[in-house]
């Protein structure tokens, strides 16, 4: 059973602006793969394009990047769907299962589609060497409710990924640290960028309690002034990994950090680690789980 929601009723200030994203000079869209004819996938000028969900069950679509990457920063502008999305899992992420089906990495913001009456659900998530796959699926989830309405207007989402840690950021603010804690805990091997809507009835809203309807179809998601940059998986050894740090030293500042405490105190509403109903020793960066959640910072 998953925790209930912790940020209803908190404050609906905007967190603290933190230090933008130290960033290299990125290449566009063109690093993006075209989908193959049968996807429902229609791509515009500008770099923009518009994914659809439409009519056939437990079905999507989708793009994916050229290139794999071993570290990097990847981010886009999204604008969801208005009105009843329930079921309906929009996504931006890196995978590289189709290099290592069944053993797979990756790294995960997912939209969770929503009721009438409730806000979207941003999820983050970590898979390693196939903790994703199989029957016994072990996530490592941190979930928010944005302090803004994603259906509004274009907002960026990005994972920066390097050899010591995965940060999610929204419009340039910190949500999230995973640190590399052990070898086992953290994904090393090369990923590709996807981007995908798809219905994902049996678990996305509400633990599956809320289907799809397509009364309400298309399902549209929006994604425009794509963003990767980093070391491919062909890059020589000497391609230097991103760092979300405003200092050539690492790590990220005292304003990022105020930052990234507030979204979680206030607008974090579920984090693997303190669910006590689940099996931490599947998970065993969480062995001292903290008292507050704002102390997290994992």
């Amino acid at each position: 059973m998953l925790q209930k929601p912790l940020g209803r009723g908190a404050s609906k200030a905007r967190p603290i602006r933190s230090d933008r994203v130290a960033r290299p000079r990125f290449r566009s869209i063109g690093s993006i793969s075209r989908p193959s004819s049968s996807s429902s996938v229609s791509w515009l000028s500008s770099p923009e394009l518009v994914l659809f969900l439409v009519g056939a069950r437990k079905t999507g679509s989708g793009f994916k990047s050229l290139k794999a990457y071993r570290s990097g920063y990847f981010g886009a502008s999204i604008k969801l769907q208005s009105g009843y999305t329930a079921g309906v899992n929009t996504a931006f992420y890196l995978s590289n299962n189709e290099a290592h089906r069944g053993k797979h990495d990756e790294v995960d913001i997912e939209f969770l589609g929503r009721t009438w009456k409730e806000p979207y659900t941003l999820q983050t998530n970590v898979y390693v060497r196939g903790s994703g796959d199989g029957g016994n699926i072990v996530g490592r989830e941190a979930r928010f409710h944005l302090w803004f309405d994603p259906t509004k207007h274009f907002h960026r989402y990005a994972i920066l990924w390097n050899p010591k840690e995965i940060i999610f950021l929204v419009d340039d603010i910190p949500i999230r640290r995973y640190e590399k804690k052990s070898i086992t805990t953290f994904p090393t091997r090369p990923m590709w960028v996807y981007g995908s809507i798809w219905d994902a009835s049996d678990w996305a809203t509400d633990d599956g309690k809320y289907k799809t309807d397509y009364t309400y179809q298309p399902f549209v998601s929006q994604y425009k002034n794509f963003r990767l940059a980093g070391c491919s998986s062909s890059a020589t050894p000497h391609c230097r990994p991103v760092s979300a740090s405003p200092y050539q030293s690492g790590g990220l500042s005292k304003k990022q950090l105020m930052a990234m405490r507030w979204v979680q105190k206030n607008r974090m509403v579920y984090h693997y680690c303190m669910d006590t109903t689940r099996d931490h020793s599947l998970t065993p960066e969480c062995k001292k789980l903290p008292k507050k959640k704002e102390n997290i910072l994992d």
